[in-house]
């Protein structure tokens, strides 16, 4: 065979070979927008559920609009990147999954201010792993407890009150010292839901607190800390009166 004939039939090869692929392509026409695999039915390719595809369609869940945010303040707060990641770039990501995990500890803890915590972790220095770890959110709560303003405390204490007595109607929001299950004012404690601003300037909260058995107080000790909470009223005299006023009004 001659040159010009060799090549002439490796030419008609690559064409067979090219017209056979189309031919191929042409028998599964439905093909997968994220992963690129194709299908000879509609249905097929509906049904069909990649990885990448699964992310995609995640996107508007909490856990993950949770995890999504997490990724994006951890490269902007530790890694010191300016431009903002997009949604691709976390379904692209390796830790996509460990933020994920993530937002479903956020979503079902319901933590005291989600973007600051997610802040704090992102900080920490603490690996990505130990964020969904409760001393991780407890220590958090502590401090935030421990320093935060007469007024947010107020605020978010009289609002977890108001969600308590929607859910046991007919209770008023101002019984909640009176009728609230111990085991479960005991948590709303430890969350910082609601505060011993409230707590020890009103005579329901004390009463409450004196109900509490050894292993409740104990539980809740590093929160109600006498000491603390009495240097703090000490130093702000015109706060207390707030919350007595406030306790007064609502017959607390």
């Amino acid at each position: 065979m001659t040159k010009a004939g060799l090549k002439t039939s490796i030419s008609d090869i690559s064409k067979t070979c090219e017209w056979l692929s189309n031919m191929k392509q042409n028998d599964k026409p439905y093909k997968c927008e994220y992963c690129g695999s194709s299908y000879v039915k509609e249905k097929t390719l509906f049904a069909h559920m990649c990885e990448k595809k699964r992310r995609a369609l995640q996107k508007d869940e909490k856990r993950v609009r949770y995890g999504f945010y997490a990724f994006g303040r951890f490269y902007k707060l530790s890694a010191g990147n300016k431009k903002e990641k997009t949604y691709e770039d976390f379904c692209s990501s390796p830790y996509y999954n460990a933020f994920v995990k993530f937002g479903s500890f956020l979503s079902n803890v319901k933590p005291l201010y989600p973007e600051r915590y997610i802040d704090y972790v992102v900080t920490s220095g603490v690996k990505l792993d130990h964020w969904c770890r409760d001393e991780m959110y407890e220590k958090y709560v502590l401090q935030f407890i421990l320093k935060e303003d007469v007024t947010t405390a107020l605020e978010r204490s009289v609002k977890t009150m108001m969600e308590w007595a929607a859910d046991n109607e007919p209770a008023a929001w101002n019984h909640y010292f009176n009728y609230i299950s111990l085991n479960r004012a005991v948590y709303q404690i430890k969350d910082g839901k609601i505060s011993p601003w409230l707590i020890l300037n009103c005579k329901s909260g004390k009463e409450m607190l004196s109900n509490f058995n050894d292993e409740q107080l104990n539980m809740v000790y590093h929160v109600i800390n006498p000491s603390h909470w009495a240097m703090r009223f000490k130093k702000l005299p015109n706060d207390v009166q707030l919350v007595k006023d406030v306790a007064k009004e609502s017959n607390l």
